[in-house]
């Protein structure tokens, strides 16, 4: 009775190595601990064109689960091959990048500020465009018979309302999260990863498949 591996494939691993293994490529399970470590350093694929230099540099390339099939069957001819992840996957091979405290910090203060400044335009906008401070006016003056100032306990709960509302989308007071359900942003972000993945993939097989040894550059 042949031995029986299971593998398990991302659509998207990023590797800083020039040379992808299959131990980096998939999650492997088997009995037979020889076989594991023979195959998590048998090389799937070689990014030979990536640029070298001082800056980052990045190459992507759609693999397939017939590459790391061929692969093992080269080394264990009988060896019985389960899936359990995707049948195509992404590549991603870029140069671990320098750190830098100062731009982090510099970047980091101008999302905050992007946000912050389009954030209130936002609010103002849709403000102005419904008439709030007409309608708590109004509200205002319906409810207690007089005149509001512009500045009464429905605009200071209103703003407060605003505050509490951010705080508890975005789930985040400074650096602590609220409860342990990912942010809108960490959504949108990985459901823009997993689109942009699945557009390379689709191209590549539309394009006949990605031929071998071929890698797709960023400028």
């Amino acid at each position: 009775m042949s031995e029986l591996l299971y593998l398990k494939l991302e659509k998207n691993i990023r590797t800083y190595n020039r040379t992808l293994t299959l131990g980096e490529a998939a999650q492997m399970k088997c009995a037979d601990p020889k076989i594991l470590n023979r195959l998590k350093t048998e090389k799937l694929y070689t990014f030979d064109h990536a640029r070298r230099g001082k800056h980052t540099c990045a190459a992507r390339t759609v693999l397939s689960i017939l590459d790391v099939v061929e692969k093992i069957q080269a080394v264990y001819p009988s060896l019985e091959i389960q899936n359990l992840g995707e049948e195509d996957f992404v590549v991603e091979y870029s140069t671990k990048p320098e750190e830098n405290k100062a731009a982090a910090i510099i970047k980091a203060a101008l999302v905050c500020l992007i946000c912050f400044f389009g954030s209130a335009f936002s609010i103002m906008a849709f403000n102005n465009d419904v008439s709030t401070t007409k309608l708590f006016s109004q509200f205002y003056t319906l409810l207690t018979g007089q005149a509001s100032d512009g500045f009464t306990i429905l605009e200071l709960t209103y703003s407060l309302g605003l505050s509490v509302g951010i705080i508890a989308f975005f789930n985040h007071i400074g650096g602590r999260r609220l409860s342990k359900e990912p942010t809108p942003i960490e959504v949108e972000m990985r459901l823009y990863e997993d689109d942009v993945n699945t557009t390379l993939i689709r191209t590549a097989d539309r394009n006949g498949g990605q031929k071998k040894g071929k890698e797709k550059e960023d400028e």
